[in-house]
């Protein structure tokens, strides 16, 4: 997988797009260890884009929970946006759909941001 990262708002906000399956190989550690440099580095404003992912499974779900646990006890925000039919179900059976905010597009990711 080839992880897209953009920033937004004069850097304070970062954009990530995976790409594709992420079923706990080498693309979730990739989106993994991308949000630990971040979290490192400061960060405290996070839109994960999904647009383009076509499953997660339990593993990549659990890299996304740890990344907004991280954020949000940085007094940070982690964003979703653009979560497809599939995988918006699957958080809503798990129940974290209470947990995260998930927005339309990045626009309004960014905008929710600011």
């Amino acid at each position: 997988m080839k992880l897209k990262s953009t920033t937004a708002s004069n850097g304070e906000i970062v954009i990530l797009e995976p790409r594709g399956s992420l079923v706990g190989g080498d693309e979730t550690d990739e989106l993994r260890s991308e949000v630990n440099r971040l979290i490192e580095s400061g960060n405290k404003k996070l839109v994960v884009d999904l647009s383009k992912v076509t499953y997660m499974n339990s593993t990549a779900i659990g890299t996304l929970v740890a990344a907004h646990t991280s954020y949000a006890n940085r007094q940070g925000k982690l964003i979703l946006c653009d979560v497809g039919k599939s995988i918006s179900n699957i958080f809503v059976v798990t129940k974290l759909s209470m947990i995260f905010q998930v927005e339309k597009d990045q626009s309004e990711a960014v905008l929710a941001l600011t």
